[in-house]
């Protein structure tokens, strides 16, 4: 009796702790908050083995409770999702975090924390953080969603007190390509033999961030 009464408050307080919503997350959070809408300049390069694509150039846009908006005159290849780094869609829907731990990276000890949805609402199936509890953000975000895949963010940043990336890499999967030639624009070709050849097919976007106009 005694030691069924002491596994059930271990599990019980475990159960408890996972319920907490770290509080690293939550001051990241709060510190994204403060940011009501943004716009700034992107110099895009395509990094996918079987597409040579010319450096491209966009904008983005963004306001609070909204998406990220990207818009450019010539033809640019992003993921559907991906791209958000000001963590609305994770906290759209009710979660759970896990701590993980540490990591080092660069040098830098990132806390490590998983999320977990608790409702199936959120397309969100699991996401992993790396976080930088000093500069209080975000390194990089790995994202895994019920029907789109999975992708990766990683970001850096100018200087220490920005809460905005100055540079964004983003890995995803690229299935069932089907984009006619004509469509990706002046100096692009594909390696068609060498796509069908790729049993697994994955591309980055390399992203910088210029000439940020902030409004807090």
């Amino acid at each position: 009796m005694i030691r069924s009464l002491f596994i059930f408050l271990v599990l019980a307080t475990q159960y408890a702790c996972a319920q907490q919503i770290d509080p690293d997350l939550l001051r990241i959070k709060k510190r994204m908050d403060s940011v009501q809408q943004f716009s700034a300049s992107l110099i895009l390069d395509l990094d996918v083995p079987f597409i040579q694509m010319p450096t491209k150039t966009a904008s983005i846009t963004y306001a609070k409770g909204k998406k990220m908006m990207f818009s450019s005159k010539d033809f640019v290849m992003l993921p559907k999702r991906g791209l958000d780094f000001s963590l609305s869609e994770i906290f759209k829907y009710p979660f759970i975090t896990v701590d993980r731990g540490t990591e080092k990276r660069n040098g830098r000890s990132l806390k490590v924390i998983n999320i977990i949805p608790t409702t199936p609402q959120s397309d969100l199936a699991l996401a992993t953080l790396y976080m930088d509890t000093k500069a209080v953000r975000i390194v990089q975000s790995e994202i895994n969603t019920r029907k789109e895949g999975s992708y990766t963010l990683l970001m850096n940043y100018a200087l220490l007190k920005d809460i905005l990336p100055s540079y964004v890499e983003a890995t995803f999967a690229i299935e069932k390509l089907k984009i006619p030639l004509n469509f990706m624009g002046k100096g692009t070709t594909i390696d068609r033999k060498k796509m069908r050849s790729m049993e697994t097919k994955t591309g980055k976007i390399k992203m910088q961030i210029r000439n940020y106009h902030i409004k807090y």
